[in-house]
């Protein structure tokens, strides 16, 4: 008997993805289906549902769905889920499949026909939908009412961005997932499915794992946020998003080597798993911190890190929002139908001059000037621009990774700031 969390939603894990004779026989049938297009956010989403890191998700979302996790964080049959999990179609794709159909979803960017889908419902989603959905999901403490959010959110904001782009049809209905895509061999090693992450926790005999989430190269708050994990549970569990970032941002397999030299030189290597997964950001802050914490839990992590600016961008979210939020989300009843993995709020971590070592608010009593503090976003515009970095803002051996990597680029993407990053 596992001593892990169970997956989310009271089903065990809810695997789409098929094999052997099933596939070849699928593969086969979605020939002679009509293709329909998918994006790399949707691309993302249909491979955590199938590998059963969306569970209990078996498919995309319907619209009394879409409208209930937009609004009270449930699914229509009452399940906890943060974000709308959706597979938006334009209109002349929409006006080629009628409810009933089954259809081929095939990755835009690769030609691969990644899924088959039956359409149980085929809906609108007007620009006043996409609005709602927006302010719903991605508006935060930074901008508290719609007008502050709508100044700045459709220039600045890449996930208000990706839903107002949207297809102006979204299909529901449950997939059968053919393909995992490039991940599995180009992340080898790396991307994992929640199967394998849990065989691996319950091999180490572990029972409570805590979850760092990386979009950015390991810093010292990083590292720093890990080791607090390792004290108070069993083990921790490293894992990198491989899917697609907003320009700027490093590359997943620049990333993986900064982990790899830190892991190897800074941890004890047994308390230690890191691991992939496919997604891409949604920069939905306080929101996506949940969704973390949902995914998570299928990954076996009864854990989930939030710190400063979890999943965050620019201003639109406050520095701990995505902490508080988990004390306000509903509770549903039913087996399974609510959020297990419990935060572990960290405050904002720094290296201080003074206390000669890491610290936090809650334990450094010195001043700003004492403190190197430290961000993703710092660490990537100082980079960027070819600045020193400060004393103790990260390892050597990752910072020489990461030069190695800048010096490269012909071509560079401007850095912006902002108050999170910079403590202002």
């Amino acid at each position: 008997m596992s001593q892990l969390i169970p997956p989310h939603g009271g089903k065990g894990l809810t695997v789409c993805l098929l094999e052997g004779a099933d596939l070849d026989a699928e593969k086969k049938k979605a020939e002679g289906f009509q293709k329909v297009s998918i994006s790399p956010r949707v691309k993302g989403d249909l491979i955590m549902i199938g590998i059963g890191g969306f569970s209990p998700l078996t498919g995309f979302m319907t619209k009394a769905d879409w409208k209930g996790v937009c609004e009270n964080f449930l699914t229509a049959d009452g399940t906890f889920w943060p974000v709308p999990v959706m597979l938006d179609v334009t209109a002349d794709e929409a006006g080629a499949v009628k409810e009933g159909d089954e259809i081929a979803l095939y990755d835009s960017e690769g030609d691969e026909i990644m899924a088959t889908m039956k359409v149980t419902e085929k809906f609108e989603m007007t620009e006043a939908d996409k609005k709602w959905e927006c302010e719903k999901v991605y508006m935060g403490e930074g901008t508290p009412t719609a007008e502050e959010f709508w100044k700045i959110a459709k220039d600045d904001h890449p996930g208000v961005q990706m839903v107002m782009n949207q297809g102006a049809f979204c299909l529901a209905g449950p997939v059968k997932v053919l393909s995992e895509g490039e991940y599995p061999t180009k992340y080898a090693g790396i991307y994992q499915r929640p199967a394998e992450s849990r065989k691996i926790f319950e091999e180490r005999g572990w029972k409570e794992v805590a979850a760092l989430q990386l979009r950015n190269p390991m810093h010292r708050s990083h590292e720093y946020l890990a080791k607090i994990a390792i004290e108070v549970c069993d083990g921790a569990f490293i894992h990198s998003l491989v899917g697609n970032l907003k320009p700027g941002d490093i590359p997943a397999e620049v990333r993986v080597k900064c982990i790899d030299v830190l892991v190897k030189n800074y941890f004890v290597e047994d308390k230690v798993v890191q691991g992939g997964y496919p997604l891409d950001m949604r920069y939905a802050g306080p929101r996506e911190g949940l969704l973390h914490a949902a995914f998570r839990q299928n990954y076996g992590c009864s854990r989930m890190i939030i710190g400063r600016d979890h999943a965050g961008v620019g201003d639109f979210y406050g520095m701990f929002e995505a902490q508080t939020i988990f004390d306000k989300i509903p509770a549903p009843a039913g087996e399974g139908k609510a959020l297990l993995c419990t935060p572990l709020k960290i405050d904002w971590t720094f290296y201080c001059y003074k206390c000669d070592g890491m610290a936090s608010l809650r334990t450094c009593p010195h001043t700003k000037e004492d403190r190197v503090l430290l961000s993703g976003t710092m660490l990537r515009k100082g980079l960027s621009e070819g600045t020193d970095l400060p004393d103790h803002f990260g390892r050597d051996e990752v910072l020489d990774i990461l030069r190695e990597y800048y010096s490269g680029l012909t071509e560079k993407v401007e850095i912006k700031t902002h108050s999170a990053a910079t403590g202002e």
